[in-house]
């Protein structure tokens, strides 16, 4: 009556369930990086020109 389930069909049953969480979490990482570099870019584009300017002389090293 119940369901029989092989030592093989367990090992699939786990491998693909790893793989389902791994590319779901690299998935929302990319999902994550992307939104944190719109916000950054629209922080940025907000920004006086004198913050532009200060900015730009830190990242150079001139700061």
């Amino acid at each position: 009556m119940g369901a029989d389930f092989g030592p093989v069909t367990i090992f699939v049953l786990v491998v693909t369930s790893a793989c389902s969480f791994l590319v779901a979490r690299w998935l929302s990482k990319r999902v994550r990086n992307a939104k944190r570099e719109r916000e950054r870019k629209a922080r940025e584009a907000a920004d006086s020109r004198q913050v532009r300017r200060a900015r730009e002389r830190q990242r150079s090293g001139r700061g």
